[in-house]
């Protein structure tokens, strides 16, 4: 596992920041760069249980089972992947444990989200090159 970072500044405040990354219909919009579709089956508090999905080629859901691991409302989100959803089934995988976390910085009126993730090595190439355009399109949001 490799330590990715990844960080953007928004021209809002923390609280508009985290409801456009985290609410159900904008959490569509922004990670459409991901895999058009993607989507979230549960919710973000603290202990949860939550699918991050996307139809596959085939049209079936695929993505990730997860679990919020730490919410702290409007600084701190930190996610833990527990294996893969393919084919409707869940599957834990050998990198289980690995974390997703999202720190909001409100500097001034704007906001600097901070993105803090582990990452297998066959995955950096792609999380380097889609990560920023994600965080484009979440500013592109919050900013309207």
């Amino acid at each position: 596992m490799e330590k990715m970072h990844f960080s953007i500044f928004i021209n809002a405040p923390k609280e508009k920041v985290w409801k456009t990354m985290l609410d159900e219909d904008t959490y569509r919009q922004w990670t459409d760069v991901f895999m058009p579709g993607s989507h979230y089956v549960g919710d973000w508090s603290e202990g949860s249980k939550i699918l991050f999905l996307a139809p596959n080629e085939t049209g079936k859901m695929s993505g990730m089972v997860s679990k919020i691991k730490e919410n702290r409302l409007y600084e701190y989100i930190s996610i833990e992947h527990r294996g893969e959803v393919e084919d409707g089934k869940e599957k834990e995988r050998e990198w289980a444990g690995a974390l997703e976390n999202y720190t909001f910085k409100e500097k001034g009126s704007a906001t600097e989200v901070l993105v803090d993730m582990d990452a297998n090595e066959e995955f950096k190439e792609m999380l380097q090159d889609i990560w920023p355009k994600a965080l484009q399109k979440l500013k592109k949001l919050a900013e309207k």
